[in-house]
C-alpha cells in the first residue's frame, strides 16, 4: 500500500498541509507535459523555462493562499494556467519595440517579429470568429448595438445618433446582448479559451 502513486489531489492536499515533497512530485509528475505545450507555443527553451516557471509560482501562490478549488482536475487547471500566461508573453511582446542590444542576447532576435504576429493573428482570428458565431445568434436590435459598439468603436451617443433610440435604449440593449451571449456560451458549452 506503501508504494501506490498518490493522486493530485492528495499531493495537492499534502502540500497544502505543509508537505513541501508533495509539490516536487507534482512538478516532476506533469513537468514533461505542461513544458512541452509551452515549449510547441513560443519555440524558444528560456522563454518555455520561464513560463513554466511563473506558471508554477501562480500553482504554489493559489495552492498556499487557500483558493485551489479545481478539485480531482490538477493538470487541466496547471494547462489553463500555462496557456493564459503564454498568451500574456504574446500579448506583452507583440507591442513592445525591438531593441538591438549591441552584441547581448536578445529575446527578440530569437523571436522574430513574424512569428509573434502569426501567434497573435491565430488567436485573435480563432476568437474573433468564435465569438462572430455567437453574435449571429442575438437578437438584430442588440447584435445592430454590439457590432456598432466592438467592431466600429463608436460612442453611445453616436450609436443613438445612428438608430434614432435613446442612449439608455442603446445602453439597454448592449447589456442584453452580453447577458445573452453568456446565455449562448452556456447553452454551447463554448470555451472561448482554453
Amino acid at each position: 500500500m506503501q508504494n501506490t502513486p498518490k493522486t493530485d489531489a492528495t499531493l495537492v492536499k499534502n502540500y497544502i498541509n505543509g508537505d513541501e515533497y508533495a509539490l516536487e512530485t507534482l512538478v516532476y509528475k506533469h513537468k514533461q507535459k505542461v513544458y512541452s505545450f509551452i515549449y510547441s507555443k513560443v519555440y524558444d527553451r528560456d522563454v518555455a523555462e520561464d513560463i513554466f516557471q511563473d506558471t508554477f509560482i501562480k500553482v504554489i501562490r493559489t495552492l498556499k493562499a487557500g483558493s485551489y478549488n479545481e478539485e480531482g482536475k490538477f493538470l487541466p487547471w496547471v494547462m489553463r494556467i500555462a496557456h493564459n500566461l503564454v498568451i500574456d508573453f504574446f500579448r506583452k511582446n507583440s507591442r513592445m519595440p525591438k531593441f538591438d542590444n549591441a552584441g547581448e542576447f536578445s529575446i527578440f532576435s530569437v523571436l522574430s517579429d513574424s512569428s509573434l504576429n502569426a501567434e497573435k493573428s491565430i488567436i485573435k482570428e480563432q476568437v474573433e470568429s468564435d465569438v462572430r458565431r455567437l453574435v449571429d445568434e442575438l437578437p438584430d436590435d442588440q447584435k445592430e448595438v454590439l457590432l456598432m459598439r466592438m467592431y466600429n468603436d463608436m460612442s453611445f451617443k453616436e450609436i443613438s445618433e445612428r438608430t434614432g433610440v435613446s442612449i439608455n435604449t442603446a445602453l439597454g440593449r448592449m447589456r442584453y446582448a452580453l447577458i445573452n451571449l453568456r446565455k449562448i456560451i452556456e447553452k454551447h458549452n463554448i470555451v472561448l479559451t482554453n
